[in-house]
């Protein structure tokens, strides 16, 4: 199954903008989650469950660690589908 790079960059947008109170259209390529976002570890737990459930991705705690921007997350989810 191939994913189309768009597709997964406005999941995990849309994620992002519900789960943290802030607007989507902030939320862009290069947005990093705790600088920009201040996401907590939480926060970032949860988006790891959410890109694991939607697109049957598996993501080690070292790999998570290693995701700070938007585009890496969905670089991540790309590469594995």
């Amino acid at each position: 199954m191939s994913l189309d790079r768009d597709q997964v960059f406005e999941k995990v947008r849309s994620h992002l903008a519900e789960e943290l109170g802030v607007a989507a259209d902030s939320i862009v390529e290069t947005t990093h989650f705790r600088d920009d976002l201040d996401a907590d570890s939480l926060d970032l737990y949860e988006l790891v469950m959410e890109l694991e459930d939607t697109y049957g991705v598996t993501m080690s705690e070292q790999e998570a660690e290693g995701i700070v921007t938007v585009s890496q997350a969905v670089d991540f989810v790309v590469a594995r589908t």
